[in-house]
């Protein structure tokens, strides 16, 4: 088994990572005729539920037809949805907006329906955002440290809310329990919005969600941000210390959201989502900024965008295993 510091250390950017694929087709060969379908496999108020809705309208304008968004949850980290776009017509009409539990999924569920890689092909990746941790307002800890300070005197005692086995909030909270060496129970919910419902009425003391999930409820004074699992700070919590800030460089955390469709989907196709999604993302940048996600460049092929999604997938059965996590 890897070192657990090892692996917490192991490559948290395997590669700069991508904005959004735009081969060089001058003029895209398709123009959808009918409206596109978008799953997103998590429940309503999560991060990759807020961002793709920014960017829904400006895709949809782009492409000629509207994008009907569809929050298709179940299973360990969405697997019902994602299975469902891995076995639909590779047309370019049933499209997926996921989060990094593309890539998280495989390291916890010993049976996949789906191949994460060989099943999709990539449009893109539309931005980066840090993980941070929230507490409810009752809990007697206003710093990170001394929230460590009250786990480590009471061990099993205090509850984290999932977004559900294999969600990247799942694998944030693991990440902090193996870095902080501490020890809390990790509790599933059926997803992002949820698992922080369940942290605003005190069912759950904390979470580790990303911060496009979590900007709402901390602006309203709803749940208290501790620390952001990042090595900067991030301008949509400018005040919020990094983990590196509060002696814990190791716990780094971000969720990434790719846009994929199923394997097999004509080149042509994928160019003419592809750059829809970056026109949406060059008009709404200043939005996704405000949310602390980051667009990344230098990603211009689909195999780019598996290749990375290939790589973390391998790091995050690193990482589980390296905390004692099992698939089931």
């Amino acid at each position: 088994m890897l070192n657990r510091r090892a692996a917490l250390a192991a490559p948290l950017a395997l590669a700069a990572t991508p904005a959004l694929v735009t081969p060089g087709l001058a003029q895209p060969a398709w123009r959808p005729d009918r409206p596109i379908r978008v799953i997103i496999p998590h429940a309503p108020g999560g991060g990759t539920d807020v961002v793709t809705r920014v960017l829904a309208e400006a895709v949809g304008t782009a492409l000629g037809q509207p994008l009907v968004i569809e929050n298709r949850t179940g299973g360990a980290a969405g697997l019902v949805g994602t299975d469902l776009v891995a076995k639909s017509a590779p047309d370019g009409y049933t499209i997926l907006v996921n989060s990094s539990a593309q890539a998280i999924t495989p390291a916890l569920v010993s049976r996949m329906p789906y191949h994460a890689v060989n099943d999709f092909a990539g449009i893109g990746i539309i931005g980066f955002a840090p993980h941070v941790v929230v507490v409810n307002p009752n809990v007697p800890a206003r710093t990170f440290q001394e929230l460590l300070a009250l786990l480590r005197a009471n061990p099993g005692r205090y509850n984290l809310a999932s977004g559900g086995i294999g969600s990247a909030i799942h694998l944030a909270g693991e990440i902090l329990r193996a870095s902080a060496n501490v020890d809390f129970q990790i509790v599933q919910y059926r997803g992002g919005g949820p698992s922080m419902l369940a942290v605003l009425s005190g069912e759950a003391q904390m979470s580790t969600p990303d911060i496009p999930a979590a900007s709402s409820v901390v602006r309203a004074g709803s749940a208290r941000p501790l620390v952001i699992a990042a090595a900067e700070r991030s301008p949509a919590m400018p005040d919020v210390p990094t983990s590196a800030e509060a002696g814990l460089p190791e716990f780094i955390a971000e969720i990434w959201f790719p846009v994929l469709a199923p394997a097999r989907t004509p080149p042509a196709v994928l160019a003419t989502l592809s750059a829809a999604f970056q026109t949406a993302i060059e008009q709404n940048k200043r939005r996704l900024t405000e949310l602390a996600v980051q667009v990344r460049p230098n990603f211009t092929t689909s195999d780019q965008v598996m290749n990375y999604i290939r790589a973390q997938t391998e790091r995050s059965v690193a990482l589980l295993r390296a905390a004692g996590v099992q698939p089931e």
